[in-house]
């Protein structure tokens, strides 16, 4: 009767019928319904955050991703290549194209940062990484952290970085948006002049230990006594406990995980359980190309467990996707008691652990009368309340 949630199907159902926990079964049905599950799927506020990886120095961990559809510059640029320092929290704006292979974006990757910074210990982001890409980390004895496709959270410091850099362009460029690329290297100082949230120090005061002059502070003479005392042995000793002080600052922001977390539950899969997958848009295209397609499918078994926020499914290789999703993707599948274990219920029954034989579960079609109730009493084995029975018939 318009597979309505729990409260409207049992008010519903009151006009007409009554049992003792009636709420109880209600629930029970509601919650095993195929027909809901995937076309109701919805992302829930699943898992807890989990902070990143606290650098032990700088330029040790550093994160890449790149921002695509802007509009194509007279010099061709179309997409910026983003890179971002966990420790100091200086970032790096370079220009590039979308259609640069991973040859093309070793080049600026080394001149504009490793020639400032040096090699990184560990690189984090996402998985689209060519064969060369990955022989050349190998080679340098750099160790790759992969997030999570379309699951920008997992590397939360540069989507914050890309949505101020877009922020940014947006104020400077206004109508003129052919000319952001002459724009990046003042957006980028500008970034990184800046005091910053977790260190409550500007990147370049990490870096070098004092802020550089902005224009502001040309109007009057500067005042450049301050610099002279941090030359030779003093300035290294500065420089470390300044160090010091913006690792105490990024270690004392977990303590404000309990208010990030607030309204999200902590929910947890062990290897062999069985899930219920949200077809996010961005991600299942094909399967989530009309409003009016199925939200969610499955259920689909956990293969592995990476971390309290990231499984390994198995699912299809017809997807086309990874098969690795966080979390806040996933559902507990409840099952029915009624189920055969050979029964796919899944949108697609010839993936892998599919049935493309006929469907065991029966469908009774027509007016409820007294035999036909009888006849599903014996079929379902007696274990469907004869009010549930018959609303069915609806």
């Amino acid at each position: 009767m318009g597979h309505f949630g729990v409260d409207k199907t049992l008010s519903l159902l009151k006009f007409t019928f009554y049992w003792p926990q009636m709420r109880v079964d209600v629930q029970r049905h509601c919650s095993k319904c195929i027909t809901c599950l995937q076309e109701k799927s919805r992302v829930m506020p699943h898992g807890v955050y989990t902070p990143l990886h606290i650098a032990s120095s700088s330029s040790v961990d550093i994160s890449m991703d790149f921002v695509h559809g802007l509009q194509r510059t007279q010099r061709g640029f179309d997409s910026i290549f983003v890179v971002v320092d966990h420790f100091r929290k200086i970032v790096h704006f370079i220009p590039c194209h979308k259609v640069d292979d991973a040859k093309y974006i070793a080049k600026p990757f080394f001149k504009e940062v490793v020639h400032l910074h040096g090699l990184p210990k560990t690189i984090v982001s996402d998985k689209n990484y060519s064969h060369f890409w990955k022989i050349l980390w190998e080679k340098l004895g750099i160790k790759l952290v992969y997030s999570t496709t379309c699951h920008p959270q997992t590397d939360g410091q540069t989507e914050v970085v890309n949505r101020s850099l877009s922020t940014l362009l947006r104020i400077i460029l206004k109508g003129n948006k052919k000319t952001w690329d002459e724009c990046l290297p003042h957006r980028e100082f500008a970034y990184n002049r800046v005091d910053h949230k977790t260190t409550n120090l500007s990147p370049f005061e990490v870096v070098y230990g004092f802020n550089p002059l902005t224009p502001l502070e040309l109007i009057p003479l500067p005042n450049t006594t301050s610099l002279y005392h941090k030359e030779g042995e003093s300035r290294a000793e500065f420089i470390r406990k300044y160090h010091e002080k913006v690792k105490s600052q990024i270690e004392n922001k977990p303590k404000n995980m309990p208010s990030t977390n607030k309204g999200r539950e902590k929910v947890t899969f062990e290897v062999r359980d069985w899930v219920w997958l949200h077809l996010r848009k961005d991600r299942f295209p094909t399967q989530r190309k009309s409003k009016l397609s199925p939200r969610g499918d499955g259920p689909f078994q956990i293969l592995r467990r990476i971390n309290d926020n990231t499984y390994i499914l198995d699912l299809s290789s017809d997807y086309g996707v990874s098969s690795s999703f966080n979390v806040c993707d996933l559902t507990p599948f409840v099952g029915t008691n009624d189920m055969d274990e050979d029964d796919d219920l899944r949108s697609n029954p010839s993936q892998e652990g599919g049935d493309d034989g006929e469907p065991s579960l029966k469908h009774y079609i027509g007016p409820i009368t007294r035999s036909m109730a009888r006849r599903v009493e014996e079929d379902e084995g007696h274990t469907t309340p004869r009010a549930m029975i018959i609303m069915c018939g609806f």
